[in-house]
């Protein structure tokens, strides 16, 4: 253990030196992929340091209390630090352990957010809407970004389909635990006898791909323009501004005509066929991990049923940890701080399990 805490502070004094080099700072590939490691080592670093130093002052009492011609209240003294200092050696050792743990590649990555609504008719498209405000409003509290790539309203308040991209520090890593089914029980407005409905939308959560991660040849693909259709707009039926593409080698279809021009909502809609793409490389080279993710906090399946927000309760359950919060208006207000940080704690607790195993 200390010789891999030697190994990373050596490694994080290199990377400083490195990042004072005028030959490095001049490279601007190489000094961001440096600026980019030196802040992923940093905290790792600075509990390596208190960790050693905690060790220091622990072998220093244990020499004390050994010395036959120590003072009796100084080593009295030093035989109470012991215990406190062993506890904090474990507490250091576990924090370094989480820091240690495998990161996810895609964690600083931005996001396409897809929401569609799914069994229940008008109360899923209005149930979709309720989860965008919900994701909308979570990423004001964090500083990111909500850009609407695609939507198909219903008229009256709710979305069929609605695809959105956010962008900011750490996006993926705040929401990649949303793939999946979730279900609302609640008396919809046009129930007049007060009973309860049970509808449900389907959530992905696709990170945002880099054009050369993704190769799609043109020749895969099939273009085509249409008159948008909506609920209005000078554009709306009366240029050929909507696109549908077709990656023909998956079937994948994607359309866009919410942007003024075409221009605009081909660009949109190249943006969700790569992060479709590049999710579906992903999921296919990754298979094994996903497998073993599903005893975690869920394999991310657009079918998997992952959580219930239940509106005569005030409660919701997230499935794969067993949690129930009954702060229902809170939470669709935005405030997903306690439910995302249980997630994550929950998925480093197994990681680290499985690591033990």
């Amino acid at each position: 253990m200390n010789a891999r805490l030697d190994n990373i502070l050596h490694r994080r004094e290199e990377i400083a030196v490195m990042l004072a080099d005028p030959d490095i700072t001049s490279d601007n590939k190489r000094y961001t992929a440096l600026s980019r490691e030196f802040a992923e080592i940093e905290p790792v670093a600075t509990e390596a340091r208190h960790y050693l130093d905690l060790q220091q002052q622990l072998a220093d009492n244990r020499e004390l209390i050994a010395d036959p011609e120590c003072d009796a209240e100084l080593r009295a003294m030093a035989e109470a630090e012991v215990n406190e200092l062993k506890q904090a050696i474990t507490d250091s050792d576990e924090r370094i352990a989480l820091l240690l743990l495998p990161k996810d590649p895609n964690d600083t990555r931005d996001i396409i957010l897809e929401i569609r609504a799914g069994t229940g008719g008008d109360e899923a498209a209005l149930f979709a809407a309720d989860l965008f405000r919900m994701y909308c409003r979570y990423s004001e509290t964090l500083g990111y970004k909500v850009e609407i790539l695609s939507a198909n309203d219903t008229g009256i308040g709710g979305y069929k389909e609605i695809i959105a991209q956010i962008t900011g520090n750490g996006v993926f890593s705040r929401f990649k635990f949303e793939s999946g089914t979730h279900r609302v029980q609640r008396v919809p407005e046009t129930e007049s006898g007060g009973r309860i409905h049970t509808s449900a939308c389907t959530v992905a959560i696709l990170p945002v791909a880099e054009e050369v991660e993704v190769n799609i040849r043109s020749e895969d693909l099939r273009i085509d323009v249409y008159r948008a259709s909506g609920a209005g707009g000078q554009h709306v039926n009366k240029t050929e501004s909507a696109v549908r593409i077709t990656h023909i080698p998956t079937g994948m279809v994607v359309t866009c005509q919410d942007q003024s021009s075409q221009h605009k909502n081909k660009a949109q809609a190249m943006k969700v066929l790569q992060a479709r793409l590049f999710d579906k490389e992903q999921s296919e080279a990754n298979a094994e991990r996903a497998e073993a993710r599903k005893g975690m906090v869920g394999s991310g399946d657009r079918s998997e049923r992952i959580r219930t927000y239940n509106f005569p309760q005030g409660r919701i359950t997230d499935h794969r940890i067993n949690l129930t919060l009954y702060r229902l208006e809170q939470i669709l207000g935005g405030d997903m701080g306690e439910l995302v940080d249980s997630l994550l704690t929950h998925h480093q607790a197994e990681l680290l399990a499985s690591r033990r195993d």
